[in-house]
Order: structure tokens, then C-alpha cells, then sequence
């Protein structure tokens, strides 16, 4: 299995509009695992509704022996299956805070997660904050928003052009605490030598065009800090009308432990010849 490792980039910014910040990330890079969450609800309910999601899914998966909640998934690894439970529970964390607390009635959260192990990366989201697969120059969107616009231009009523002058653009049809049990979008890939990941909320896409997005990463070249930098002071310039967060993972073959699976490889086929070679020409097989 081809081992990793990882450049990351990652910046967060209230934008030009928000009182405060409402989104929350996390990132492990030891671990291949990094998280967006974009809050939503009244005075600072957002910011605890995200900050929960992304604290209860990295405590699951950091504690192999917690017990899986909801249905497993066959098709699905075991690491994404237990990704897939510790946001069943933020969800339910999430759901119960609302109704317990006046505060924070009514209060949810998207949230967009991706684990890499080896070369196998699981992802699942909740939400309208996208996950984006960089390969050969190309941007690829891995996710499909879980909003009223995307709705509407999968069942073809809208246009793009029409998607992207929308009032309800930002109103999202499924957002973790919003009901007592959640459908979560998730799947797996294999990951490329040089492939790039981009997790961002809305605040990015609603203000930079997936063109736009693209170019800027590939200008950076393999500085990911500075292409999120630019994407984020991007999307202020062009109004930071929400909080804007992106995570940039450049996702690069580790030649130490290849060369050493290489080398192991070849002492093991020159050992065997060695013992082949002791072997009596009468006993041998062909």
C-alpha cells in the first residue's frame, strides 16, 4: 500500500460582513484526517454547533473502542464506517444541545470530512461545504451540495446561471442537528501521487467560481499555504459576504518508505535465489 505525506495548507477568516466566525476545522496531519464545519442558527449557536461536530467526530475516531452507532456499510472500510458514526453522534450531541438549551434552539452545522490511510481516502459530508479532488491540473468536485439550488439543478428547473443568481442559494436541506437522525453522503478513492485536496465552506464558493479556485491553486505550485491565503483574500475582494475557511492537502508519495518496501522486496527475491541456488539441480522443478 503506498504511504503518504502531506503539505497543508489552512486559513479561516470572519469575512467582511459576520460579526464573528462560525466556521471550525480541524486538521491531523499525523493522522490524514482534516475537517470543516460551517455553523448555522441564532446569536453564537453556529459557533457551538460546529466546534461540537468537529469535537465529537475527532474524539470517535481517535477511540478505536467506542462502539459504532447506526448501520455499518459493507461496501465501506472500517475507518469510514467509524467516520460515519462519529457523525451520527455529533449529530445526535448536536440535536439534543438544541432542544435542551434556549440558546441554541434550532442551531446545526455542515460538516465535510476526509481520512487517508495509505492510499485509500474515505469522505463524508453533510451540507453544502465541499470537498474538491485536484489531479493533472484538473478541479473535480466530490460532493454535491445538500442545498435547495442543487436540488433544483439536479431535477433541471434552474440554469447554472440561474443557480448562481439565486436568493435561496444558501439554503441547505440537510445540516447536522437539524433532525434526530441524519443521511450522510460518503464514499472512498484512491489517491494519486501529487493529487490535491481542497475542503472549503461557502463562503469560498458562494464568492470564487470554480475556475477562479483552480487557477489559483495551480499558480501556487507546491505551496499550499499561499493558495489558501490568496483564495481566502480572494473571496473578501470580491465581498466576504460569510465566514470562509479552506484546507489545501498536497498529498505526496512517500519515496523514504517506497524505496524501503522497494528494498525489502529485493532482498527477499535475492534470498530466495540464493536458497534456489543451493537446491540440487535434481530436486529443482521445470
Amino acid at each position: 500500500m503506498m504511504g503518504f505525506h502531506f503539505k497543508i495548507g489552512v486559513m479561516t477568516d470572519v469575512g467582511k460582513v459576520r460579526a464573528i466566525n462560525e466556521d471550525y476545522f480541524s486538521v491531523s496531519q499525523d493522522e490524514g484526517l482534516f475537517m470543516v464545519a460551517d455553523g448555522l442558527g441564532g446569536q453564537n449557536a453556529g459557533e457551538v454547533a460546529s466546534r461540537m461536530a468537529i469535537e465529537a467526530l475527532r474524539d470517535h475516531l481517535n477511540n478505536n473502542e467506542n462502539p459504532l452507532v447506526g448501520e455499518y456499510e459493507e461496501e465501506l472500510s472500517p475507518g469510514t464506517n467509524r467516520m460515519l458514526s462519529g457523525i451520527r453522534l455529533a449529530n445526535s450531541a448536536i440535536y439534543e444541545a438544541g432542544h435542551r438549551n434556549a440558546e441554541q434552539q434550532g442551531m446545526g452545522t455542515t460538516i465535510s470530512s476526509v481520512r487517508i490511510n495509505g492510499d485509500v481516502m474515505g469522505f463524508a459530508h453533510v451540507g453544502d461545504s465541499r470537498i474538491y479532488r485536484i489531479r493533472g491540473g484538473r478541479l473535480e468536485r466530490l460532493t454535491a451540495d445538500h442545498s435547495l439550488v442543487e436540488e433544483q439543478l439536479r431535477r433541471g428547473l434552474i440554469t447554472e446561471e440561474e443557480a448562481a443568481k439565486s436568493k435561496h442559494r444558501n439554503v441547505i436541506t440537510r445540516a447536522l442537528g437539524a433532525e434526530e437522525t441524519i443521511l450522510i453522503d460518503a464514499d472512498e478513492q484512491v489517491l494519486l501521487d501529487r493529487d490535491r485536496i481542497l475542503l472549503c465552506t461557502d463562503g469560498l464558493t458562494d464568492m470564487v467560481g470554480e475556475e477562479e479556485i483552480n487557477r489559483i491553486i495551480l499558480n501556487n505550485g507546491d505551496d499550499p499555504q499561499k493558495a489558501c491565503e490568496e483564495l481566502i483574500n480572494r473571496a473578501n475582494d470580491k465581498g466576504g459576504i460569510d465566514n470562509i475557511t479552506a484546507i489545501l492537502v498536497h498529498c505526496e508519495k512517500d519515496e523514504e518508505r517506497a524505496g524501503l518496501l522497494e528494498r525489502t522486496f529485493s532482498f527477499f527475491v535475492a534470498g530466495l535465489k540464493k536458497a534456489y541456488g543451493r537446491i540440487p539441480s535434481s530436486l529443482r522443478g521445470g
